[in-house]
């Protein structure tokens, strides 16, 4: 199947799932993940009438930028994964969107950067709903203080909530990391709501997004699913 074969598949399965909990599918955006995969993968998915797209890696996302802005109109990229201090400026530069924010370190430097930019940033906070040490995300019961503290930062526009959920095959535990993300939200809304109004739930991934949907994401991060299996390494060269 072509990548927009499989854009398809997901969406179908993303609106499914939707009716399947009496929820509007407009409600559920779906974020293709590109990850490893070579930018004409990305230029397929563009075809089919995506713009926005998520990438683990600053450098990955900074290469496919380069290599296809300028020949891409409204391409957007999402850095989805951990971001370092010294890459911040990267990220400023280019992104339209940081979905895994947990450090007000890194909210400090992105801030900067993005004032010496002249830009702004959406910014998901992430959370770590499965409590699992090797994670990353702040914890729960830390997002208020974590977003009040956000709110000195004009250059970020914080939207919602990001998490990965707990890999299982226990559904009930899974569901169960998405709650805690609802919880967080809520608590948010109501203590914290001048700082954002905590709209936006990224939640899910391929192999749990029906879940993820039943329980209140409004987008899913696909990559396997539309992309393939993510390589190692990167095994495209700009």
């Amino acid at each position: 199947m072509s990548v927009a074969d499989n854009l398809a598949a997901v969406r179908t399965r993303i609106d499914d799932a939707c009716r399947a909990c009496d929820r509007n599918p407009g409600e559920v955006s779906l974020l293709p993940v590109s990850k490893t995969k070579p930018p004409s993968m990305v230029d397929e998915a563009y075809r089919a009438g995506y713009r926005l797209f998520g990438e683990n890696k600053v450098q990955d996302a900074l290469a496919k930028s380069e290599l296809m802005d300028d020949d891409h109109p409204g391409l957007e990229w999402s850095i989805i994964g951990g971001l370092q201090t010294n890459k911040a400026k990267y990220v400023a530069r280019f992104a339209t969107e940081f979905q895994a924010l947990d450090s007000l370190k890194i909210a400090h430097e992105l801030d900067k950067r993005l004032q010496k930019e002249g830009r702004q940033l959406r910014v998901l906070v992430q959370v770590n709903s499965s409590a699992e040490p090797q994670k990353s995300g702040i914890a729960p019961e830390e997002a208020v203080d974590f977003a009040r503290e956000l709110a000195a930062f004009d250059s970020l526009d914080v939207r919602g909530l990001m998490t990965v959920a707990l890999n299982s095959s226990d559904q009930r535990a899974v569901a169960d990391c998405f709650d805690l993300v609802v919880a967080t939200q809520e608590k948010l809304r109501q203590e914290a709501g001048d700082t954002s109004d905590w709209s936006e739930l990224s939640m899910g991934m391929s192999g749990d997004l029906e879940i993820a949907i039943a329980h209140g994401s409004t987008q899913v991060r696909i990559g396997t699913d539309i992309f393939g299996t993510r390589d190692p390494v990167r095994t495209w060269r700009p």
